[in-house]
């Protein structure tokens, strides 16, 4: 390919997930994979060493994860724009991608044209949403500030998620049941719900607790 391509790095710790993207862009006109990495760290390099227009980044990775990848892309290559090309798509991935200084936040159900033109409209300095990830943004935008629940009430409502009762939470945090009732009330309140499921389930959506 000849150098007036777009120069691209692929970063992703899953390899069969990094040879499907290679493959996926093999032969697009004007965009060249330049190099893979398998975690944070070895991105950097690959960063340092090939200069690409564009680094495709997964979120979770280990060594460093996307999020401090991106950030450190951004702060020590800002020629290089990042695209993050992850399966996580609650409110706080997005959100940490794009504050970490993302110009785009795909998902890997991205088709082969909807990834060669996000690549290409990321080189341009163009941001790059997927839909839902757009209609995710909005709709946080939208909805009302809500109060942040505490570590306490945290604590409680994964013990609720593991299926513990009110009994069981309060040993397990040695604490007493009527605490923990005082405790549910109120997460209950912040998180606009009537019960425990409920509770969980919008907790999870919006990124407040780990999906099992």
């Amino acid at each position: 390919m000849s150098g007036a391509g777009l120069r691209v790095v692929v970063v992703d710790d899953h390899a069969v997930m990094r040879a499907g993207v290679v493959a996926l862009l093999d032969g697009e006109p004007g965009i060249e994979i330049v190099g893979e990495a398998g975690d944070g760290r070895a991105a950097l390099d690959l960063v340092a060493r090939h200069g690409p227009d564009v680094a495709l980044v997964d979120l979770r990775m280990p060594v460093l994860d996307g999020v401090a990848t991106t950030a450190a892309i951004v702060a020590r290559h800002p020629r290089t724009r990042v695209l993050i090309l992850t399966t996580y798509d609650t409110d706080t991935d997005i959100e940490r991608g794009v504050e970490a200084g993302a110009i785009g936040y795909l998902l890997k159900d991205t088709t082969r044209e909807q990834l060669a033109d996000a690549i290409r409209s990321a080189a341009r300095g163009e941001t790059v949403l997927a839909p839902r990830v757009a209609e995710k943004l909005v709709a946080r935008m939208r909805r009302p500030v809500h109060d942040p629940l505490t570590t306490r009430e945290t604590d409680v409502l994964r013990a609720v998620a593991d299926g513990l009762t009110n009994a069981e939470i309060g040993r397990r945090l040695v604490i007493s049941e009527a605490t923990v009732k005082t405790h549910l009330l109120r997460l209950f309140a912040k998180l606009d719900v009537n019960d425990r499921t409920r509770a969980v389930v919008v907790a999870m959506e919006r990124g407040l607790l780990r999906r099992p």
